[in-house]
């Protein structure tokens, strides 16, 4: 390729200094046709752009390797194969080239592949009714001088995000059912489907993608208020139910009403909260 100095030499040794196309290719050691190009063209720089990636021994395996990437990305996190396993099941299959060469197609399938899985996104919209979003979170209280755990519940519409939030001595599944019923009659009813992050006080199993063993018992909450459970995705953070809430203003009120109610009523303390 022809760098930017030996093009703005070679015009101004022609135009400048009068120099014949023989001289330029003996002083600046270019070929006839390069100094041709050059002056012909009128260009101050020239870029090399291949139009086709040649392929000698990988091309007629592009597509068994292609298989592989895509069979490779399927697979859940821990078990996917390193480029060597794959470079390794590629010559397994007949192919006798070189790992770089697999490893700058499988870079290149990659670039392309989060190329086209960006160009597209879902809109974060819910409509009325829709859905809601149920997770737990614990804060430290005192209660008659002593220092406490308590587990908070927190349902958020993801329609409106106005959310409803009730502190309880402990993550049972009692407990569970209590702010569910608690919730929805604060609401006044119920959404088609509801959001949670694989509490053990609902899901039993875990399997591939999104499918999930549920308890029978929670089950049958589900079925008693028409809800479909819907669970996220393990070790995905950008899934997990956002219910519980994130400003000061919230966690300090759920406080001081657990304090208050606690002495009067040990069953639990509840906070109902419009936005």
């Amino acid at each position: 390729m022809l760098v930017v100095e030996t093009v703005a030499r070679i015009r101004r040794e022609f135009f400048v200094k009068g120099k014949s196309i023989k001289e330029i290719v003996r002083d600046l050691g270019v070929s006839r046709n390069t100094v041709r190009k050059v002056l012909r063209s009128g260009e101050t720089a020239f870029a090399y752009e291949r139009s086709v990636q040649p392929l000698p021994k990988l091309g007629p395996w592009a597509a068994d390797l292609e298989r592989l990437l895509e069979g490779n990305e399927r697979k859940g996190r821990r078990e996917r194969l390193t480029m060597i396993r794959l470079f390794e099941e590629l010559q397994g299959l007949g192919y006798r080239g070189g790992y770089d060469a697999v490893r700058r197609y499988a870079a290149s399938w990659y670039r392309n592949r989060s190329a086209a899985t960006a160009a597209a996104y879902v809109p974060l919209s819910f409509d009325p009714g829709e859905a809601y979003q149920f997770d737990w979170s614990h804060e430290i209280v005192v209660i008659a001088g002593a220092t406490t755990t308590v587990k908070v519940a927190h349902m958020r519409l993801c329609h409106s995000r106005m959310f409803y939030v009730r502190a309880y001595p402990r993550e049972s599944q009692e407990m569970v059912f209590d702010a569910h019923d608690r919730a929805f009659a604060f609401f006044g009813g119920a959404c088609q489907r509801g959001i949670y992050d694989n509490m053990k006080t609902a899901v039993d199993a875990i399997f591939v993608g999104r499918d999930r063993q549920y308890n029978r018992r929670f089950q049958q909450m589900c079925g008693h208020y028409l809800v479909e459970p819907v669970a996220c995705t393990p070790a995905s953070g950008w899934e997990e139910p956002k219910a519980c809430p994130q400003d000061r203003t919230v966690r300090s009120r759920t406080r001081s009403v657990w304090c208050a109610n606690a002495s009067s009523r040990p069953g639990c303390g509840s906070r109902a909260t419009r936005r």
